[in-house]
């Protein structure tokens, strides 16, 4: 890699200031001062130095995807004591933080990363980041009544859920729905089965921008593969 996007990448200065300030003799690899441009440097086994401070890479971002179990609340620390997500994920040399939130009840998809700049675009408004769920509801839906998951349900607070609805199963005591949203409201899909007369009984989310978490245990995570992180930022058009 040349000296001055090393400098870059490290965040020092931009690769015209980099250069300058090689030339002003302020930089040393290996011990040994550099004065000219466009210098090689092996990023894994030099020592490069700026104004006779050690300088190196920031570590890479993480991304992993939890398959979360109920019990677990989706923050740092929780002041009552509760288990917490980050509890979970063990000996990555790294803090990482959810995206979004699942309620202590809700199972399922939870990306964790300490990429802040993904994460606040997955979890904004605008960019329509789909969100698919898996829910029990108690007593048997009407097939009828599933057109108001995408024509809006107006919750006590005002605001109108909306989202894509499909019946999987009708029975006397339970049903079983798939919901899509793309909104990320707080309790929205247990708000809205309410809100219809159907309290929810179970509530799993299968899909997170297209990331599942297909045949892991809950409890257990992985990290995303670099096709699953290029495909998200894809999504939220972050380069």
């Amino acid at each position: 890699m040349r000296l001055n996007k090393y400098l870059s990448k490290c965040g020092i200065a931009s690769r015209r200031v980099a250069d300058k300030m090689a030339v002003q003799g302020r930089i040393a690899v290996n011990g040994t001062k550099v004065t000219s441009l466009g210098v090689i440097v092996d990023e894994a086994k030099d020592h490069i130095y700026v104004d006779e401070r050690l300088v190196s890479l920031p570590p890479e971002p993480l991304y992993i995807v939890l398959n979360k179990p109920k019990g677990y609340v989706t923050t740092l620390k929780d002041e009552f004591g509760r288990k917490t997500v980050t509890s979970l994920i063990k000996n990555v040399g790294q803090r990482i933080y959810p995206v979004g939130r699942l309620d202590v009840d809700t199972e399922g998809v939870l990306i964790m990363t300490d990429d802040g700049e993904l994460a606040y675009r997955l979890t904004h408004p605008k960019h329509q980041v789909k969100k698919v769920y898996e829910v029990v509801v108690k007593g048997e839906f009407p097939l009828e009544l599933v057109a108001r998951f995408e024509e809006g349900i107006e919750l006590e607070d005002g605001f109108v859920a909306s989202g894509k609805g499909k019946l999987i199963t009708a029975q006397r005591k339970t049903s079983s729905l798939s919901l899509e949203l793309t909104e990320g409201r707080k309790r929205e899909v247990r708000r809205m089965c309410q809100t219809l007369g159907f309290p929810v009984l179970s509530l799993k989310r299968t899909k997170f921008g297209g990331i599942s978490c297909e045949g892991m245990k809950l409890g257990s995570w992985r990290f995303l593969t670099r096709k699953e992180i290029d495909r998200l930022k894809k999504r939220v058009s972050l380069t």
